[in-house]
Formats: C-alpha cells, structure tokens, sequence
C-alpha cells in the first residue's frame, strides 16, 4: 500500500516499523494499523481543521489553559499562525487527556507516542484479537446494557475526579474489547473547572442512558449527572463513591420519545461528523 505521507516521518525515525493498513477513515481523522516494536498498534492522523466538521467548538475550548501568552493571544486571531496553534492544542488536548487518565486507571487506550499530528495508540481488541468494535456496532442485551451503563458511569466518576469531562461521549466513542469497555476520543475533553462543564457532562451521561434505554427502559429514569455533580461540588467524590442515579427534589420521569429522538438527532450529527467506515 502507497504510504501515508505523515506516517513517513515516523518510519524515518524508527517511530513504526511497518504500516498494516488503514483501519478507519473519517472527517475529524484516519487511523491505520501499524506494527511498533513487533505489535500492532493504531496509528491516529489527525485532519487539518478545515477538513473537520467538529460542530460548536468554542464550547470545548473553554476554560483550556493554554501556556503562554502568546500563544494565548494568537490562538484568538484569525493568523495562520493562531491557526497553527489553535490546531495544535486541538491535538494536544487528547495526547495530554490519554496519558493522565491511563495514569489514574481510566479505561482508555495506551498512548505510546504523538508527533506532528500522528498519536500512537495501543491496539484495543476484541476476545478474537480483531480490532474492537464501537459500541453501536454491537448487539446488547438488556443485561449487558445495565452492566455496560453503570460500568460507564463509573468510568465517568473517575474521569471527573481526574479534573476533566470527556464532552462527547456515547455509543460511537466506547470500544468493546476483549476485558471491557474503554473510551476513546478525547480532543473535546474540557477541565472540570470550566463554566459550561456541568452542561457537558450531563449530556455526556444523557447521551448514555438514552442508548442504553433503548434496551433497558428503567435507565432513562436515572439521573447519576446531578446526583455525581453535587459530590463533586461539595468536594466528596471519589471514584468509589456510592451512587443510586437518583437526586433529591428531581421529579425526572422518562420521556422514552424525547430521549430517543435527542439520541437519533446526535446519531446522525455523529455519522456526518465521522463518517467512518469500517475496513
């Protein structure tokens, strides 16, 4: 196969020995199966940001810090330059996210390296060793929804109390691999601290429970955003912290046509935004 003219640089290097082929494509990036010291890894290629569609992106920038004024300064001006810089902490902010939510436990893939807008990955497999697949490609049962939302949940809690929200999790961005769920994509990833942090992180966990509703109704009834939000406000949360989905003084009753229709509407902003196939 022809050679991806961004992998070149890491073949030179020694970075990969040999690129297998390509695994996935889509607007936001394309990722090939690629062999680092003798094991098969993803190889993610960023796309520069007017081949993106990442809709509403001011909100995901938010509350970023950003080191040096400078750059700061630049990234607000329409400069190719401030262009240059906002499309590198765009890049940035997965690498940076990766590497410290592995470091506390979180269920994402290895980071094993990034250069000029490539980010090696550690190779997320299924029970058969093939390259896992996402969530909504997947059949659930009604079991393994209640199982997978609450694992999920879990993975959400630890996540905020590493500092940081996801800001675009569902079915499309949750791996199914051989020892459990892990969550990938992570260039939108906001700090907790952020003003608009709750709103993203409740529609992270809406956006959860409306798919997982579909196979077990009695989870859209749950609210886990407000209840995990109010520990973590008041400083009490810890990633074993006791949760019920319920919150005092919430009357939330499930609205299974509002939900599904929020999900179907994200569905397809997501199939257009990606546009993955898989190979």
């Amino acid at each position: 196969m022809k050679i991806p003219k961004r992998l070149q640089p890491l073949l030179d290097a020694h970075m990969i020995e040999d690129v297998i082929g390509q695994l996935q494509s889509g607007k936001e990036a394309e990722v090939y199966v690629v062999r680092v010291k003798g094991e098969l890894c993803c190889a993610k290629i960023y796309k520069e940001a007017n081949n993106r569609t990442f809709k509403q992106k001011t909100q995901y920038t938010e509350g970023r810090k950003v080191r040096g004024s400078r750059r700061a300064r630049a990234m607000e001006s329409s400069s190719k330059y401030g262009r240059q810089e906002r499309e590198a902490e765009w890049q940035n902010t997965e690498v940076d996210a990766l590497y410290h939510l592995a470091s506390v436990g979180v269920k994402v893939p290895k980071p094993l390296g990034y250069h000029e807008g490539v980010l090696l990955l550690q190779m997320v497999t299924d029970a058969d060793g093939n390259p896992a697949p996402r969530l909504n490609d997947v059949d659930v049962t009604a079991e393994e929804a209640r199982a997978y939302h609450l694992d999920l949940i879990r993975e959400s809690v630890k996540i905020l109390c590493a500092g940081l929200i996801h800001g675009d999790l569902s079915e499309f961005n949750v791996l199914k691999a051989a020892d459990g769920l892990v969550i990938i994509d992570l260039p939108q990833a906001i700090q907790a601290t952020a003003n608009n942090a709750f709103g993203l992180f409740e529609r992270d966990l809406s956006q959860l429970a409306a798919f997982f509703g579909r196979f077990a109704p009695e989870i859209l009834e749950t609210n886990y955003a407000k209840e995990i939000w109010k520990f973590f406000e008041n400083g009490k949360l810890k990633p074993d912290t006791v949760l019920t989905g319920k919150f005092e003084g919430s009357n939330r009753k499930a609205d299974v046509r509002a939900v599904m229709s929020e999900i179907n509407d994200a569905r397809e902003d997501e199939m257009e935004k990606r546009g993955f196939r898989n190979k």
